[in-house]
Order: structure tokens, then C-alpha cells, then sequence
């Protein structure tokens, strides 16, 4: 549309020019740099990116693992699958460890579970092939018949498994096995002693016995040896010899029948005689005492009315041991008065006389026998004496555990 011609005569001014007039001189240019960083100045000729917000250290772990070979990454992998299956295998080999030891002790009626260690690698490789390479059992504190056994262990060897899987388990044939019994000292101690009497090793097979015996109110020291052998194929037997028992330094008593056993005064004693008239006189006043020890009644007669003599004559060797000889069991009935003078007490001249050699020795007996498994066949190998006890070796073969 044409403009009117009465509005061309006054045209609007141009206000760009109005605001030119206004300024006092040119504009100086400034240059585009200025306004921008000095890093981005010094790469502005650069082409332009978008921003990597990534983190640099993954990006440069994935770098790396993707520069490897295809060969080491396989061999990780390998090691890693490896890994994962033996912590499975040890898990499940433990697992079947702690199965058996409950299952063993309730059927053989224990008053602890039992280690129970199975040999080989892998577990589950045995398991599917229903044969182990070796179960190691130990169960600890047997009960055999007077004693504990401190320890029993056995390996048996290529176990076949009557199983259906890791929690089917029915039972399981050895055909062989062998292993160890130990009896303690310290148990023996316990058990035997009740902590008056001592048990240790001496020699491949005794054991000493020493310590004190309550008779009759009185302790007498004890000493003992004990030789250890095999009897038959599952028990150990005990000959107890050297039995001695010391009433203080006045006498000994060891049990038996012969002349060197039952009761003798000490070489002390018998050496006191010449220096205490009063029991030489109270011996020899018995009649039967004086021929039991062969001095002549003239003798006699003389020293029991001079004392000199009577010195004379118990001071003798002979005479000594004469009375060293004289068994005091035999006149402890029929003559208590004599022996109270001597120092002994009749009442523990009573309790000795029954104290007989087979009475003491089953006190000290170390004696024991394994039972007899309803299948197969246990016996013992060979017995040893060790510093802390008693060893027993062990085999046995054909044996069925569970069903």
C-alpha cells in the first residue's frame, strides 16, 4: 500500500542516528580474546567436542583389561571358576565331617562328638564314586573297663560308601584300618592314684609306681613297678612286682609268702636294738621270736640278766640280720604286746595281713581290653611306654559302620 503523500513531507527520524550524534568519538574496538579464558583462548582453534563426564581411572582399568591377550583372560577365569569350586568342595567335605561325628556319637553312645577328618581331593569327585581315600576318627576319654583311655584314633583307608548323595549316607565297609590308644599317666593318676599315687614311664615297658596307701589311719609309702605286655589280640595286661610298702624307717611290709616277703624291720631298726635294751629285751623275752631267729638259749638267758651282754649280743651282726630276717606278720596274733613295743600298731598289722600280693596288685593294675566289633576283627599291634603314657598300636580289617 503507497504511503499518503501529506505524510512523506515530514518523515520520522531515524532514532540510530540520534544516539550516534550523541556519542563525543568513535567506538574502540576490543578485541573477542579478551573476554575469554586463556585455556580456552589457547585451544580456540581447535574443533570442538562434547564433554566426557566418564571417570578417567575405570576408563583406563577398561582399557587395560581389554588390552589383554585372550589367552590370560581365560586363565583368570579358570582360576576363578577353580576357586568357587574347592570353597564348595571344602564346604561340603566339612558338612559330611560334622554329620558323621553326630551320627558316630550316638551310635556308639559317647559323651562327646568324635573328630572326624576325611583325606583326599576332591570330596565330591570321592562322594559321586561312593568311595573315600581316607576317614581319620579320634574320640577322645574311652571308657575302659577301671580306666579312661585318653585318646583313640584310627585312619581307615578306601572307605566304600553305602549312599545315595552328600545327605544320604547310610552307612560304610573298611576294609582295613589302623590307628593308636593312649592311656595317660595324668589319668592313671586320677583314676588309679587318687592323687596319692603316681604312674611314669620307665624302660619300653614299665611303668613305676610311687606315692602313699592309707592303712588303718597310718600312710605308708608305696612303691611299685608294673610291667606292660599284650594279652591276646585286644587288651594289655599288668604284672605288678616290687610291691613295698615302708611304715616310716621301722619297717616294710612286702606281700607274699616267701621268706624275703612280709613284714621286716629296716637294717635301721634292726640296728636300733643295740641301743634301746627295752625292746631287745621285750623281743627276746617271746620264746618263739628266739627260735624263729636261732640264738641259743644260753645266750639268751645270759643277756636278759646282764645288760652288758645283752648289748654284746644285739649289737652283732649276726644278730642284726637275724632280726632283719624275722617275719613280724606271723607274731602279730599271738604276740601284739612285743610289737607295740616295737612301735608297730596292731591294728595296722591286722590290715597288712590282709592286704594280700593280689589284693595290691589290683589296686595298681592298668589292665584293659577293646570290645570285640560284632563284624570284622580288631586287635592290638604292639604296647610302648612313652614319657606321657602308655601307647597301644592298633589294626583291624572288615568292619561295617552304619547299615
Amino acid at each position: 500500500m503507497r504511503t499518503p503523500h501529506h505524510l512523506d513531507a515530514h518523515p520520522r527520524p531515524n532514532p540510530y542516528e540520534e544516539l550516534a550524534a550523541l556519542d563525543d568519538g568513535p567506538l574502540e574496538e576490543t578485541p573477542l580474546e579478551e573476554f575469554l579464558p586463556e585455556e580456552r583462548t589457547a585451544g580456540a582453534e581447535d574443533a570442538w567436542a562434547p564433554p566426557d563426564h566418564r571417570r578417567g581411572g575405570k576408563r583406563r582399568r577398561k582399557n587395560r583389561f581389554a588390552g589383554l591377550p585372550f589367552a590370560v583372560k581365560a586363565v583368570v577365569g579358570l582360576v576363578v571358576l577353580a576357586s568357587f569350586a574347592a570353597l564348595g568342595d571344602r564346604w561340603a567335605v566339612l558338612y559330611a565331617e560334622h554329620r558323621a561325628a553326630d551320627t558316630l556319637k550316638d551310635r556308639l553312645d559317647l559323651a562327646a562328638a568324635p573328630e572326624v577328618e576325611i583325606g583326599g581331593f576332591p570330596f565330591l569327585t570321592q562322594l559321586a564314586d561312593k568311595r573315600l581315600e581316607s576317614v581319620k576318627l579320634t574320640v577322645p576319654d574311652v571308657a575302659a573297663d577301671r580306666v579312661s583311655l585318653a585318646k583313640v584314633s584310627a585312619t581307615a583307608h578306601d572307605v566304600r560308601l553305602n549312599a545315595e548323595g552328600l545327605t544320604s549316607v547310610r552307612g560304610a565297609d573298611v576294609p582295613r584300618f589302623d590307628g593308636d590308644v593312649v592311656l595317660s599317666f595324668e589319668d592313671l593318676n586320677r583314676e588309679l592314684g587318687a592323687s596319692q599315687v603316681t604312674f611314669t614311664g620307665e624302660g619300653r615297658d614299665r611303668v613305676r609306681a610311687r606315692g602313699t596307701l592309707p592303712v588303718a589311719g597310718h600312710d605308708l609309702r608305696l612303691r611299685a613297678e608294673a610291667r606292660i605286655q599284650r594279652q591276646g589280640e585286644r587288651g594289655i595286661a599288668t604284672e605288678i612286682g616290687g610291691m613295698r610298702l615302708d611304715i616310716g624307717d621301722l619297717a616294710t611290709y612286702r606281700p607274699g609268702k616267701r621268706a624275703s616277703e612280709g613284714l621286716h624291720l629296716t637294717p635301721e631298726a634292726s640296728a636300733d636294738l643295740a641301743r634301746e635294751t627295752r625292746k631287745a629285751k621285750a623281743l627276746l623275752s617271746v620264746p618263739a621270736i628266739v627260735r624263729r631267729m636261732g640264738v641259743p638259749e644260753a645266750a639268751v638267758n645270759e643277756a636278759l640278766a646282764d645288760d652288758g651282754k645283752l648289748t654284746e649280743l644285739t649289737g652283732s651282726p649276726r644278730f642284726a640280720r637275724q632280726a632283719e630276717r624275722l617275719n613280724l606278720i606271723d607274731l602279730a596274733l599271738d604276740n601284739p604286746g612285743v610289737l607295740k613295743s616295737l612301735g608297730l600298731d596292731p591294728a595296722l598289722l591286722g590290715e597288712l595281713s590282709r592286704l594280700t600280693r593280689p589284693v595290691l596288685a589290683d589296686r595298681l593294675a592298668l589292665a584293659f581290653e577293646l570290645p570285640k566289633p560284632e563284624q570284622g576283627n580288631v586287635k592290638l599291634e604292639d604296647v610302648r611306654v612313652e614319657q606321657d603314657g602308655i601307647r597301644v598300636r592298633l589294626s583291624g580289617s572288615g568292619l561295617t559302620v552304619g547299615g
